[in-house]
């Protein structure tokens, strides 16, 4: 963790573009309804975009994919599904896609904390400014 005046309480990484699927459903459905990218990534929250705005107070699902190596085993190469809560999102109204920030709230699946803490640390993404 980072000392000083940074507000944070986690590094954040950044992910290479284009390459670390996110995929969000609202909790009332059992479909992940869209799908976009992460920008950076941190134990406790993600900002990422998509085609289309949440509302912040929004809890979601959010299924991330982050970059792998040919060499990982499979089981390295899971998703991470969390439980979030949506903390800000650009005016919706530019054009483009929408950029979020949401805070994970719970992890879905036993060991999706362990994993995500193993890959963010493994040295393969630059810290986030």
């Amino acid at each position: 963790m980072r000392q000083g005046r940074e507000r944070r309480q986690h590094d954040r990484f950044v992910m290479p573009s284009m390459y670390s699927r996110v995929r969000v459903r609202f909790l009332d459905s059992d479909e992940f309804e869209w799908e976009g990218h992460a920008y950076d990534v941190s134990e406790s929250g993600i900002r990422f975009e998509l085609d289309r705005g949440i509302e912040t107070g929004t809890q979601v699902a959010i299924q991330i994919d982050l970059p792998h190596t040919a060499i990982e085993r499979s089981t390295e190469r899971r998703s991470v599904y969390a439980f979030a809560n949506v903390v800000w999102m650009e005016d919706e109204d530019l054009p483009g896609p929408v950029k979020l920030a949401a805070v994970f709230t719970r992890f879905a699946q036993s060991g999706d904390e362990e994993l995500l803490r193993e890959r963010l640390y493994s040295g393969r993404y630059a810290y986030a400014a």
